[in-house]
């Protein structure tokens, strides 16, 4: 007779074995119809599981972050490639996993897939909903489920199959676990199917019926993805499909789809000459003059905010032998992002190394340069650190995604009664930057220990504890991220959210116990004893390049006039003027505003273009101010100040502009947009 314990604490028995539908129906009608899974004991799984003794359970409705991603797999893994097999009976299929706001599936089609098929399959997708057919989930034997495959010409589910198989994720050591639609017509029964069925690989949970799919979704659009990311693989064709659990938050979304088109720094960045990138250099960035300012300004205003938060700035190799990452534990379990360079001599490999991943193993190598005491503790390390990942060819974006990148990093080594403290040191950091650069809206997660990890259990519970306290302590409000640590330790990850409401992962503060210990890093304890630091891995930005792209889509490539790469373009109306224009230029960029390239950036528009075309190109480049200046203005010392939305200030002083430049220069906020 199981006992099922609700959120509420209200405890229902059942006679026998339940299910989640079961409970649902016993709370209520209403929540009968509107559960699609449920949470058992802290994991997911579907309403018609079998419940057989005493559990905590949850019920996910379409408001629950877990009722949508069911109902969001569901569509994309029952229904979308089901319409693709039945309208398309060669297509073989790949994989199909949920999004953040729909899911995706990989298929490999005969013939190209155009934008214009897109609408075509999105009917044929309501017409399987209005079916209403029955989902259910089935346990086979690895060889029973590779022969059904085999025979329907899946050969991608095959090796699926064979990869949950060799990695040993039976279920129960045993089964596999696929999904089926009774009496579809996406297989022809001669050629092996089960009863005319679809089946699809899945480990759920889905919807018990398609009826239940009451979901608003578009299929927005295709583009090209390699089997497992990899290029030397099959390109597929990816279809998206967008999916929320009402009308309204579907048009939110699309809105704010069109708007991050017209923001995103792919398009923006060349525009503005900030970088580029080829095929010859993939995933690094080619920063221009432009682009590298905006580059220089941010890590300037990075370092000066660290000097005075009494970090010490280091700077360690880029080429590191594989023995270090064997200690650290990153070969074991980072090995397939590491960039690796083999030494040979006489055709025999005398030692492999690999482009730094990360900086944490070398600051150990500092730390342990001499002898420690607990009153050197904390020693707060940072270092704009160059480092590469193999990232896959597939998974590129732009500055989003790339394969070399600069960290804002920096390792707290402290002991354990410092963590708090530290914590609450690097919060306080971290609002400030934020704020500063525009972002006031951000939210934080707990990432708790993944199942590949290195370290105690023992050691796990203390980390998550003491990040757990340390945001208590500090203000912070924060939810849980199951599974999604770091190998060596929990996490706290910042999210923000930027001016159309999307979010980015971008600071960073993870406890780690363990990489001390196997690096040998120690300082002598008050009571003469040696003792391991304790060490806080940190990032405010992430990386200079993500967070440039994000800022860029933020603002549009609006920046704010202390990192706009030219602040100021000075307009002579004719020829004649270009004297007194050199004048302004001089004045401003002598003005003892500072800024990590000197002076004011200004620049003379002395081309033989009219006025009104000098003043449109600078607004395209985004120039934040417009200095129109001719006879008069020489004549009474003033300029005519234009701003880069179009607002016209009227002829003022030098001096005035100076002064107002200055607040914002300091202020880092831009006066017409306060």
């Amino acid at each position: 007779m199981p006992r099922i314990t609700l959120p509420d604490g209200s405890v229902k028995e059942f006679a026998g074995t339940t299910t989640g539908a079961e409970v649902a129906a016993s709370i209520g009608a209403g929540l009968a119809k509107a559960a699609v899974a449920v949470e058992v004991d802290g994991k997911a799984q579907d309403l018609s599981e079998q419940i057989t003794k005493d559990v905590s359970l949850k019920i996910a409705t379409a408001k629950d972050a877990l009722g949508l991603d069911t109902m969001r797999h569901t569509l994309v893994a029952q229904v979308l490639a089901l319409a693709v097999k039945e309208m398309y009976p060669g297509a073989k299929l790949a994989i199909g996993p949920t999004v953040d706001n729909g899911a995706y599936y990989d298929v490999e089609f005969a013939a190209p897939l155009s934008a214009d098929d897109l609408p075509k399959i999105e009917a044929r997708m309501r017409e399987i909903i209005k079916s209403g057919r029955k989902v259910e989930r089935m346990l086979w034997t690895p060889k029973a489920l590779k022969r059904h495959f085999e025979q329907v010409g899946e050969p991608y589910k095959v090796q699926l199959v064979e990869e949950i198989e060799a990695k040993g994720q039976l279920v129960d050591g045993k089964a596999v676990s696929a999904y089926v639609q009774r009496g579809s017509k996406a297989f022809d029964v001669k050629n092996g199917a089960v009863d005319g069925d679809f089946v699809d690989l899945c480990r759920g949970p889905h919807v018990p019926d398609l009826g239940k799919l009451t979901l608003a979704f578009k299929v927005t659009n295709i583009a090209g993805a390699y089997w497992k990311g990899d290029a030397a693989n099959q390109q597929l064709t990816r279809i998206y499909v967008v999916a929320f659990a009402t009308p309204k938050e579907l048009d939110a979304y699309l809105v704010m789809r069109e708007e991050a088109e017209k923001r995103d720094h792919r398009k923006i960045g060349p525009a503005l000459d900030l970088f580029h990138f080829q095929e010859e250099a993939a995933g690094q960035a080619f920063w221009h003059p432009a682009g590298w300012t905006i580059f220089t300004e941010l890590s300037d205003y990075i370092r000066r905010k660290l000097e005075r938060g009494g970090y010490v700035e280091v700077n360690t190799p880029k080429l590191v032998d594989k023995i270090l990452y064997e200690k650290s534990g990153h070969w074991a379990n980072y090995f397939e992002d590491l960039f690796l360079v083999k030494e040979e001599t006489e055709g025999k490999v005398t030692s492999v190394q690999s482009l730094k991943p990360m900086n944490c193993p070398c600051h150990v190598q500092i730390f342990n340069v001499g002898t420690k005491s607990y009153r050197d503790l904390p020693l707060r390390m940072a270092e704009f650190g160059s480092c590469m990942r193999n990232e896959s060819h597939g998974a590129l974006h732009g500055l989003m995604r790339v394969r070399a990148f600069t960290q804002d990093d920096a390792h707290i080594f402290c002991t354990p009664d410092q963590i708090m403290a530290e914590s609450a040191r690097f919060c306080d950091l971290l609002r400030e930057v934020y704020a500063d650069l525009g972002f006031t809206d951000y939210f934080v997660k707990l990432s708790t220990r993944p199942d590949k990890r290195i370290g105690s259990d023992e050691i796990w519970d203390k980390s998550e504890a003491a990040l757990a306290e340390a945001c208590k302590n500090v203000g912070l409000e924060w939810k849980i991220n199951p599974g999604e640590g770091a190998f060596y330790g929990p996490k706290l990850e910042f999210t923000l959210r930027d001016s159309i409401g999307r979010e980015w992962q971008c600071g960073t503060l993870q406890v780690d116990f363990n990489t001390p210990n196997r690096l040998d890093a120690t300082y002598t304890a008050e009571d003469g004893s040696k003792q391991h630091p304790v060490m806080l891995h940190r990032a405010v930005l992430g990386s200079f390049e993500r967070f440039i792209g994000i800022m860029i889509e933020d603002v549009e490539g609006k920046f704010p006039v202390w990192l706009s790469p030219t602040q100021v373009v000075v307009v002579p109306i004719a020829e004649g003027q270009e004297e007194y224009a050199r004048k302004v230029e001089d004045a401003l960029r002598n003005s003892g505003i500072k800024t990590a390239t000197g002076g004011l950036r200004v620049e003379v528009d002395a081309s033989n273009e009219r006025m009104q075309k000098k003043i449109l190109f600078a607004q395209q480049r985004k120039v934040p101010y417009m200095l129109v200046v001719g006879k008069k203005e020489a004549e009474e010392g003033t300029v005519a100040v234009r701003l880069r939305d179009g607002t016209d200030l009227g002829a003022k002083p030098i001096d005035w502009l100076i002064e107002r430049m200055g607040r914002e220069v300091a202020s880092r906020k831009d006066e017409a947009a306060a």
